[in-house]
């Protein structure tokens, strides 16, 4: 295969020395403090390292069993969802495969975390989502001016996740300034560029954690311009078949947008998939969702993603597996 292709997948030769963290972003929906797993608020750090995904899910499933409702109410419902979602994620864990999900509810401002949401992953196409914001930010405030051409890369971008777009664009506004504004502005801390494999830094070497791509998302829903933010969640919404997995598993019902991301790498333990998504869903983008997904070796493209969106789908009550659309592994 070459080394580049349409969409947001790209391959790594054998030769590639990439370390790559298989880890599913967590969704930022908000849950109840006794739903079990991790709470914390945007802008800040969690307190305590992730708890082992089997731990974490025995205790979420404990709780939901041993304290019944004689009915069960919005909140007992999404209780019971976020359990669902545990166990899932926790059957499919294996060695070598980071899996974790990170979702925020922002009618309460709580935020539910399951897996190793501080893990670095490799981003894959979700950082996309933070250029274009980052674009658009730059331009509101006059320090860049945009062309036609310019705006239609970051259609095109959003949209199917266009690799020649992404890199016009990188090459017009990107670089480490950029990844810099990532961390400072949208909270993205943990984010940093991997360096060894390019001449100069470059969005598709770069490592995030599924606690980042949930700030990331906050930040869009709540700091950017409205007419950004407009534009930003009408092109999430408006993905091309190969971004309708993931968050997009919510179902049409919840009106889901997301920006995926699927790529496959090579790391010291065998090459594998990486499959991630950023995204929202619900009554006026109610619920912010994150998951990463660093599969294991001799895994499919079509396992990771099923995998991912099952996820999501659960977080909604929808029965696993999900209706979605695989992407192809040439974009």
């Amino acid at each position: 295969m070459s080394g580049r292709h349409h969409g947001s997948h790209r391959y790594r030769g054998a030769g590639a020395r990439r370390w790559v963290v298989v880890s599913v972003v967590a969704v930022a929906v908000v849950a109840l403090l006794g739903a079990g797993g991790l709470w914390w608020t945007h802008g800040r750090s969690a307190a305590a390292p992730t708890p082992s995904p089997q731990r974490t899910g025995a205790r979420e499933a404990a709780s939901a069993s041993a304290s019944p409702t004689p009915s069960c109410n919005a909140d007992c419902t999404q209780r019971k969802r976020y359990a669902a979602a545990a166990a899932y994620i926790d059957r499919h864990g294996a060695t070598n495969a980071y899996l974790s999900v990170v979702v925020t509810d922002r009618s309460t401002g709580k935020t539910w975390r399951h897996g190793p949401t501080t893990h670095p992953g490799w981003t894959a196409s979700t950082i996309k989502l933070a250029m274009a914001t980052d674009i658009l930010r730059r331009q509101r405030a006059g320090e860049i001016s945009l062309t036609a051409a310019n705006r239609h890369d970051l259609d095109t971008m959003l949209n199917f996740s266009d690799e020649n777009a992404s890199d016009r664009l990188w090459k017009a506004f990107g670089g480490d300034d950029q990844l810099a504004r990532f961390r400072d502005v949208f909270g993205m801390t943990g984010l940093h560029f991997v360096p060894g494999f390019t001449d100069g830094t470059y969005w598709g070497f770069v490592k995030c954690t599924t606690d980042d791509l949930g700030h990331l998302m906050h930040y869009v829903l709540t700091r950017s311009a409205p007419d950004d933010r407009a534009y930003l969640v009408a092109a999430m919404r408006g993905v091309a078949p190969n971004q309708q997995w993931g968050v997009w598993a919510a179902g049409a019902a919840n009106r889901p947008g997301d920006k995926d991301g699927w790529s496959f790498e090579t790391d010291t333990y065998g090459k594998h998939w990486v499959l991630n998504t950023v995204g929202f869903a619900g009554a006026d983008e109610r619920f912010e969702v994150a998951v990463m997904f660093q599969v294991q070796p001799h895994s499919t493209i079509a396992y990771g993603a099923h995998t991912v969106s099952d996820v999501c789908g659960l977080l909604f009550g929808v029965p696993a597996p999900a209706k979605i659309t695989v992407p192809t592994p040439d974009g």
